[in-house]
């Protein structure tokens, strides 16, 4: 299927230049005009916006929503994604994103707080995950033809601005969290060639381990950065050629992994796991919020959308697969290590080799810093593409530069977006101790899941009922707005009482006003069942609902610093969509038209 610069635009921009003059006549013609070069369609119009105070200007640009067909009419391009990732890829590719930042390094972390409760915590995190995943699934199969993930459904369900920061807070929680997984590959690389004995002490610290300067303000790390610039060429390749390396690694890994469980097995000390929670279970449940930060490998699915080659049916299996295989990794190797050594003896930076080098198993650790290489490679290359993908579908949206929207005519890779986000990762990996940012971690992901929760909700009303009015000449869906607010504020309520040890009463009421909320959720809102072969939510509403309060209530066990960054980070994203997203941003239509980017294949069997 190949595909031409102008076809990328959306079905509107292709259409609207015929309709009857509007208020926005100028603005139309301006996007029909844009059809004549590939980058024009990024071009604000100044006719949109004149006459119109600022402030209402931004408001109504904020609002835009953009409804996007499943069954998007397939368009003759050359230079748009291809298809080429199988049922088999996408699970592999949503095990290999996660497999690696749980095992090899955030695992000894959490446990020196939550002990042996960090099965547990794993367990928590990965029960929220899989609420998520449903709604993750439903959305990936409902909108299995554009590229954009938790941005585009929350563009779809609530607003332009929503959608906006939602990318923020995900892009910030990619870029660090790709910098720290670096570091941790360059040690455990390091670590890997010091088995050799010529080698061993005499590889200086600034290469791979990391030296700080200026009183630790800057921490040279060498390699890195070598490390990033590989997998970024890997990726600029094409979608095939890093998928068959994503693939050959995370194979390996699950292999080692799975002996490195049976090996461990025999060395378990049971007493070891007692006390199971030395520091009480709210040291569990912020560890699980830590945590949470393994398990997006799904989300890298879902932004596969458009390299999918049957997403309807692909995607869902990619997502709920790729998620339950890795929480069954990760209980087992969480009771396995914490059963080995004492949790106070277990490492930061690579607990599973340092827990068998106590055991003296010396050939288990060689596979071990095998399968740590392979699993970090795999979670570094995943993140990686995730971030480029996204960029492309915010350039193609206008609310970034159009040069993230580029993508090459023969590797067929968005080749400007991959080489940012690999360029961004090497200067924070090689300049900066970004491990120190761990704790602001998740931000993101929470943000994201229980947004995208909230969006399978809203996307299932009927569009009848929600335009009715409630009361108070409030809207229908308004009102199912309205609620879903409430729910994700008890959720934090109940969250912050738990933490501070505030009565219980707090907790009480939130969950009681929460259910109030449901309630009128599940019984004044019609909801339109999902038409076959899509796959479809179980327990809507009721799944969503609870996935977004167990999100917020996480959310609340997060540290300080990290609510600082939600804040600090959502007011910046604003200013930076009220001065340059608002003006060059494509509008949608004021009808439901749909919107289409790419062709969605046969799902014929």
């Amino acid at each position: 299927m190949t595909q031409g610069p102008t076809s990328l635009l959306p079905v509107w921009a292709r259409t609207t230049a015929r309709r009857p003059s509007t208020r926005r006549q100028s603005l139309h013609a301006t996007t029909a005009d844009a059809m004549e070069g590939e980058d024009a369609h990024h071009r604000p119009s100044s006719s949109s916006s004149s006459g119109r105070p600022f402030l209402s200007g931004l408001c109504a640009a904020a609002l835009r929503r953009k409804p996007i067909s499943a069954r998007a009419s397939a368009a003759a391009s050359g230079e748009g994604l291809v298809r080429q990732l199988g049922v088999l890829e996408l699970v592999l590719l949503g095990i290999g994103a996660s497999i690696g930042a749980g095992i090899f390094v955030i695992t000894g972390t959490v446990a020196r707080d939550a002990g042996p409760g960090v099965t547990i915590s794993f367990a928590l995190a990965g029960a929220a995950c899989v609420l998520n995943a449903l709604c993750y699934a439903e959305l990936a199969s409902r909108f299995p033809a554009v590229v954009g993930g938790a941005y585009l459904y929350t563009y779809a369900a609530f607003n332009e601005l929503t959608a906006f920061l939602v990318f923020t807070q995900l892009m910030l929680d990619y870029h660090i969290g790709a910098a720290s997984i670096a570091r941790s590959l360059a040690s455990y690389f390091i670590q890997f060639l010091e088995l050799i004995p010529s080698v061993k002490g005499n590889v200086p610290s600034w290469i791979g381990h990391g030296e700080e300067f200026f009183g630790g303000v800057v921490s040279v790390n060498i390699l890195a950065p070598i490390l990033l610039v590989i997998l970024t060429v890997i990726l600029c390749r094409g979608v095939k050629e890093s998928s068959a390396v994503n693939t050959f690694m995370t194979t390996l890994k699950i292999i080692i992994v799975i002996v490195v469980v049976f090996a461990g097995v025999f060395e378990v000390d049971v007493s070891n796991w007692s006390p199971f929670m030395p520091n009480g279970f709210k040291a569990v449940v912020t560890g699980s919020t830590v945590v949470f930060f393994a398990y997006v490998g799904f989300d890298a699915v879902a932004n596969s959308a458009e390299e999918a080659k049957r997403p309807q049916r692909d995607l869902p299996i990619g997502i709920l697969g790729s998620l339950l295989a890795c929480v069954i990794l990760y209980v087992a190797v969480c009771l396995v290590i914490t059963g080995m050594l004492p949790y106070t003896l277990l490492g930061e930076d690579a607990p599973l080799a340092e827990a068998f080098s106590a055991k003296g198993l010396k050939f288990v650790t060689v596979l071990i810093s095998i399968g740590a290489v392979a699993g970090l490679t795999t979670t570094l290359l995943v993140g990686l593409y995730v971030q480029s993908r996204l960029y492309l579908g915010l350039g193609r949206d206008g609310l970034l530069p159009s040069i993230f929207s580029k993508v090459h005519p023969t590797l067929h890779t968005p080749l400007h977006s991959q080489i940012w986000v690999g360029c961004v990762a090497a200067i924070l990996a090689g300049l900066f101790n970004v491990h120190a940012l761990s704790h602001i971690l998740s931000v993101g992901t929470l943000t994201g899941y229980s947004v995208v929760s909230a969006c399978v909700i809203t996307l299932r009303w009927s569009d009848k009922a929600t335009n009715s009015r409630s009361f108070a000449n409030i809207s229908i869906w308004q009102e199912g707005v309205f609620c879903l607010v409430i729910v994700a504020l008890c959720g934090f309520i109940a969250g912050i009482s738990y933490r501070f040890s505030y009565s219980i009463a707090f907790i009480i009421i939130a969950f009681v006003i929460a259910t109030i909320g449901s309630f009128s959720l599940l019984f004044r809102q019609v909801y339109v069942p999902v038409d076959p072969p899509r796959f479809s939510c179980p327990g809507v509403p009721m799944v969503p609902i609870v996935s977004v309060f167990f999100n917020m209530f996480l959310f609340a066990q997060l540290h300080e610093e990290a609510w600082y960054r939600f804040v600090i980070l959502s007011l910046i994203a604003v200013g930076v969509y009220a001065g340059y997203g608002q003006y060059n941003a494509v509008p949608s239509t004021s009808d439901h038209s749909s919107v289409a980017y790419h062709g969605v294949p046969s799902e014929a069997p």
